[in-house]
């Protein structure tokens, strides 16, 4: 099993070294499986937009007129509680911002089923890692509870930050302490599980 990269979502609420569910996986869903994908997909009013960005902290140090610009960018999509956001090795197309509710990132273990690596709820972000290489998600994404998302698309972020190179200078360098961050807090968990599982 190749090991998973925490670069594709924030560890919001960690279970440790992972929490198995008790029943085997189901098979990878398809656009016919009535869980899969948004049960609505509607428009975000700018200024609702633009105060959900500058709490996330991947935005939050941007200009104001930064802000409005990528909040345009943005759709709400609702998500019954289990459906499927995304799947291990899909194309990673878009970044997600949880507004209500709550996702769990997972993958499949053969023989084992579904392993819980994180739950992230309001103020958390997920999959922003497509934002910025080519690789597949590296893990599954999964409606934990009911839950609103505002999603902005890479094809229309690549667009703006095209046009706007300060912009994508000032967002690049978010990324930078964004994942430095979670370098930080990986390298202090595996210090932790390396002290205590001597005793």
């Amino acid at each position: 099993m190749s090991p998973m990269s925490e670069a594709d979502f924030d560890l919001g609420e960690s279970l440790g070294e992972g929490v198995r569910l008790a029943s085997p996986a189901a098979p990878a869903s398809d656009a016919s499986d009535p869980l899969s994908g948004p049960s609505a997909q509607t428009s975000v009013p700018p200024e609702q937009a633009i105060e959900l960005l500058s709490k996330i902290g991947l935005f939050s140090a941007l200009q104001p007129t930064y802000l409005r610009r990528i909040a345009t960018l943005g759709l709400e999509e609702d998500y019954p509680e289990h459906a499927i956001i995304f799947k291990e090795g899909a194309v990673g197309d878009k970044v997600y911002l949880i507004i209500s509710g709550a996702v769990r990132i997972s993958r499949t273990v053969p023989g084992m089923g579904e392993e819980a690596l994180a739950v992230l709820r309001s103020g958390n972000h997920f999959g922003e890692m497509a934002l910025i290489d080519d690789f597949p998600r590296s893990a599954d994404a999964r409606a934990h509870e009911a839950c609103r998302l505002f999603v902005i698309r890479k094809e229309d972020l690549e667009d703006l930050l095209f046009v706007d190179r300060d912009l994508a200078y000032d967002l690049l360098w978010s990324f930078v302490r964004t994942l430095s961050g979670r370098l930080r807090d990986s390298n202090d968990k595996m210090t932790f599980m390396a002290v205590t599982s001597k005793f």
